[in-house]
């Protein structure tokens, strides 16, 4: 699978086989994050892996009641552990993580995993469930496990509504 393959093909998965994930598939998507570019190359980051079955039916609690999340086989939470705002305006935080994460998903996709990435989910129960320290941001969670479904592509906008060339 090719990278544009990776990108077309990659789907929110909400259901999960109950197959535990290979060590080796599971250290290849964390070293895909390790690898993600940073600005300034800073690295401000921290990846945690949650494997532990009890930790990860929590996460159904701590994403707000989303069940899905706590009946796949791991959870990987992405931390922010500095940031700055930079020239443009966005926060290190925010754009380094979402790349990072990013990494995630097609690495997960490409070894037949499946991810969801989660906005609706709580940082401080996150934060209390994983002893992660006040100082260090939660930027987001994505549940990954072999998928139970395959959902179709979503719509997306033509290009000539999203893309234009020299100007607005």
């Amino acid at each position: 699978m090719n990278v544009m393959e990776a990108i077309k093909t990659r789907r929110s998965i909400r259901k999960y086989d109950a197959r535990p994930i290979e060590g080796e598939k599971l250290d290849a998507v964390m070293e895909a994050a390790r690898l993600a570019p940073s600005a300034g190359n800073q690295q401000q980051w921290k990846f945690v892996l949650v494997r532990d079955a009890q930790k990860v039916q929590a996460f159904t609690e701590a994403a707000n009641g989303q069940k899905f999340v706590g009946e796949a086989p791991a959870v990987i939470v992405v931390c922010a552990t500095g940031s700055r705002v930079m020239a443009c305006g966005q926060p290190t935080s925010t754009v380094d993580l979402s790349i990072a994460m990013t990494h995630i998903l097609l690495a997960a996709h490409e070894l037949g995993l499946g991810t969801c990435w989660l906005g609706n989910f709580s940082a401080e129960k996150v934060k209390a469930l994983l002893g992660i320290p006040e100082d260090v941001a939660v930027v987001a969670v994505t549940p990954i496990g072999y998928p139970a479904e395959t959902p179709e592509a979503r719509p997306r906008k033509a290009a000539e509504e999203v893309i234009s060339y020299d100007k607005y």
